[in-house]
């Protein structure tokens, strides 16, 4: 069944709501059952938000936006159980939402930073929330469309019954049912493994560099969310550490980011002749922000492996 609620009406969302616990209570548990509640819960959390969004609520768009990078990061977590045909084009149709959803959610953040920080003119500040009003009219149609639905109940779908839960062949099967702490185990700790040696280099990124580590970042940080409470108490301990570090780090690595979005977002529409004066960060700042990252991997990489 497709998790799609209404999206108007008088029962419709009026507020954003936010992503609710996974209920993963079994270490025993399935790795195909797993992924069933943890991508089902994503799709609630997706759906959720999206009249609210319709209607020009920057958190129901921010909680959209999380919910939908939950959503790729289960896929790509689970990746080699739920491999088959449908999946890259799931994966594309759940991209072109991003897209849509990313174009307004940097001008909210740019808005917010010209209202409390910024020098602006009255003028300037009504041409960039033009901006966003006419792309806001974009995002909203596509959330109103029918390939918007189609994505919803393609997914719905190919979580609950796809190919690949139907795969024969030994290893597929064994895959499918292997037990979740486990795989989730080793899964986590060789993404935080890999997050923690590229993040060595982090003071020498670039922007583009350093975008794809804050990406990876949240790939951990929402894969640990995920699983944390099925390990021991040990591993309970460590994995709340771990999260603690992982959000550190994303904070530090978000700034930045929305620093470098923001000083190119202003370059494309004084192009088009919308100009304001931002305030954005100073060397110092900046290079706090990268210590501050820097700082929390180093804290990751002294934790104890996770052990079911």
């Amino acid at each position: 069944m497709s998790p799609l609620p209404k999206s108007g009406g008088k029962g419709a969302s009026r507020i954003a709501r936010m992503p609710r616990p996974y209920p993963l209570s079994s270490p025993a548990m399935a790795c195909d059952t797993a992924f069933r509640v943890v991508a089902r819960r994503c799709l609630l959390d997706l759906t959720a938000n999206h009249a609210a969004t319709c209607r020009g609520d920057p958190e129901a768009l921010h909680q959209m936006r999380v919910a939908l990078a939950r959503l790729r990061t289960a896929i790509s977590f689970f990746s080699p159980m739920v491999s088959d045909p449908q999946r890259m084009r799931i994966r594309r149709e759940l991209k072109w939402l991003h897209t849509h959803l990313g174009t307004v959610r940097d001008l909210d953040v740019a808005i917010e930073r010209i209202e409390t920080t910024g020098k602006v003119r009255p003028q300037d500040c009504r041409s960039w929330k033009a901006k966003r009003a006419e792309r806001h009219r974009r995002l909203a149609h596509a959330i109103r469309s029918p390939r918007y639905r189609h994505l919803i109940k393609d997914a719905s779908d190919w979580v609950e019954s796809g190919p690949w839960a139907i795969k024969k062949g030994t290893r597929s099967v064994a895959r499918r049912a292997f037990p979740i702490a486990a795989y989730s185990a080793d899964k986590l700790m060789r993404w935080q493994e890999k997050l923690v040696k590229k993040s060595r280099k982090l003071r020498d990124l670039g922007v583009k560099k350093r975008h794809r580590l804050r990406l990876l970042n949240k790939k951990c940080h929402y894969s640990t969310e995920f699983f944390a409470d099925l390990f021991g108490n040990e591993g309970l301990l460590r994995q709340r550490a771990a999260l603690k570090y992982l959000r550190r780090a994303q904070k530090a690595l978000g700034e930045l980011n929305d620093v470098a979005k923001g000083q190119s977002l202003a370059a494309a529409l004084e192009r088009d002749g919308i100009r304001v004066s931002l305030q954005f960060p100073g060397r110092k700042r900046q290079e706090r922000l990268i210590h501050r990252a820097a700082a929390a991997y180093r804290k990751l990489a002294a934790l104890k492996p996770l052990r079911v």
